[in-house]
């Protein structure tokens, strides 16, 4: 009788434990699992891809739609099939690349502005986060620079100069490319107007030919660490060294011209005489203070006719150097 309730206590107690076991086991199961997935009215970027990838996309952004248009997105570099870079090459993420993780976005009832980088102004997402989408793939080289510049310092967004969706982006274009720089500096826009300016509004120069618009350390995010290097890209003959120096031109050659235009020949920032005698004294010939009234046939006593044409460059031809033995005062 014994050895049967002793048996019978043995047999309660190995149930018990594995009772025990079973359910520490559904705890552990339990708290390894997947939470539940948020209801598809959730807002924000959900972490889940599209079934289909571009073909969930196309469901409903189709040729019909406003957001997107196959003679845009299709002819792009984006949607090059070949390329391992392209977001539709081989093994790509093709929209969801760019724009996200899109399970939540096409799920039926969710908010739609509230669940992708859509990339526009109004997106409930900074414009860091949108701005890494395309850093993410488009780093080094000229846009190195990038959180160092004016433009990232004044929130401005990769997609507020690039059209990702159109076959070809204005902004990489030299001739249409100024119509989006000079769309925010609106001053330079007024220079480009004025008789003497690069050959920026005929289409024959970028903007992108000075400056690094993807941010630079250099002043006015030159492409070159001086402002006298950049202008020496194009105009290598001023660069030197010469035997006679004449001391602006080897400081800064804003001292003498406007970059971006002038009323004046040569982009000259003031007219000779004028211009000369910021630097060089009143006193005697080389600098005699001269007026309108000096001109020939005017009422002053010292009308000359070394204020006609040139001014001082009449004689003083070599403004910018001069390597003639006898060229000390840059008239030969």
């Amino acid at each position: 009788m014994n050895i049967k309730k002793s048996a019978l206590q043995v047999l309660l107690g190995l149930a018990a434990l594995a009772l025990s076991a079973a359910a520490l086991a559904q705890s552990a199961a339990s708290a390894d699992a997947a939470p539940a997935p948020a209801p598809a009215s959730a807002t924000g970027q959900g972490t889940e891809y599209s079934e289909k990838g571009a073909d969930t996309c196309l469901g409903c952004h189709d040729e019909e739609s406003a957001t997107f248009s196959t003679a845009a997105l299709f002819k792009s570099k984006h949607a090059q099939r070949g390329s391992a870079r392209a977001p539709f090459g081989p093994g790509g993420l093709q929209c969801e690349a760019c724009h996200g993780p899109g399970a939540r976005h096409s799920a039926k009832g969710s908010k739609k502005t509230l669940t992708t980088n859509s990339f526009k102004k109004d997106s409930f997402l900074p414009v860091q986060v949108r701005n890494q989408a395309c850093l993410s793939c488009h780093e080094g080289f000229s846009r190195s620079g990038w959180h160092s510049g004016a433009h990232d310092r004044n929130g401005l967004a990769c997609t507020d100069c690039h059209k990702v969706h159109a076959e070809r982006d204005a902004v990489l274009t030299k001739s249409t490319e100024q119509d989006i720089c000079l769309g925010c500096h609106s001053k330079q826009r007024a220079e480009f107007q004025k008789a003497s300016t690069h050959p920026v509004k005929n289409g024959r120069m970028g903007c992108s030919d000075c400056h690094n618009q993807h941010g630079t350390s250099n002043p006015a995010m030159l492409v070159k660490p001086t402002l006298n290097q950049t202008c020496y890209s194009c105009h290598a003959e001023k660069r030197g060294p010469v035997l006679w120096e004449h001391a602006p031109v080897a400081e800064d050659c804003s001292l003498c011209h406007a970059a971006h235009g002038s009323v004046r020949p040569a982009l000259l920032t003031k007219t000779p005489p004028l211009l000369c005698q910021q630097c060089h004294t009143t006193a005697s010939h080389p600098a005699i203070a001269r007026t309108g009234a000096s001109l020939p046939g005017g009422t002053a006593a010292g009308s000359s006719a070394f204020l006609l044409a040139g001014s001082c460059t009449n004689c003083h031809s070599q403004v910018h150097g001069s390597n003639h033995p006898s060229g000390a005062k840059l008239m030969r």
